[in-house]
């Protein structure tokens, strides 16, 4: 194969995969900063001001996408924070693991609290749960862009309400 035609077919490649041949991958660190603030923002949202926390991660017109039809906007995504908030004071979201790949970034998440209001249905009882997340990210322009995003919220309602 000369020179040309490998050149050619890592072109190829690079563009069904959506990357560009010349294109860097984040690297954990920097991915890890440009989501800290979003997850900072799950941290005890009543406490913080959340839209500010989402504005600094997020473009404006950022999707958040808990199905692949039902997403929010930033603002709405904020809202939504503050119901959590609201349901779980003590809501606690850590980062496990990263990974990178391009502009996009997964991480592998922990959510845990002690709801004083009902979680989907569930009424409090007290108990708090633990359960894992898992958020694909893409940025673009060293913000976030868009996210789809799943939760075990049946392990944690099963753990609240035993």
């Amino acid at each position: 194969m000369t020179m040309l035609a490998l050149g050619a077919a890592t072109l190829l490649l690079a563009s069904a995969f959506g990357a560009s041949a010349h294109a860097q991958s984040l690297t954990p660190q920097q991915a890890r900063a440009i989501v800290a603030p979003l997850y900072d923002a799950l941290n005890e949202p009543l406490k913080k001001d959340v839209s500010a926390l989402l504005a600094s991660a997020a473009n404006a017109d950022y999707r958040s996408c808990s199905t692949n039809q039902d997403c929010l906007g930033r603002e709405e995504l904020a809202g939504q924070f503050k119901v959590f908030g609201t349901i779980i004071p003590d809501l606690h979201w850590t980062i496990k693991d990263i990974w990178t790949s391009g502009n996009r970034i997964v991480v592998r998440g922990e959510a845990s609290g002690t709801p004083v209001q009902p979680l989907f249905g569930v009424r409090p009882t007290g108990k708090s749960f633990r359960t894992i997340s898992i958020d694909m990210f893409t940025v673009r322009n060293g913000k976030l862009a868009s996210a789809y995003h799943v939760e075990n919220w049946a392990a944690a309602m099963q753990q609240i309400g035993q």
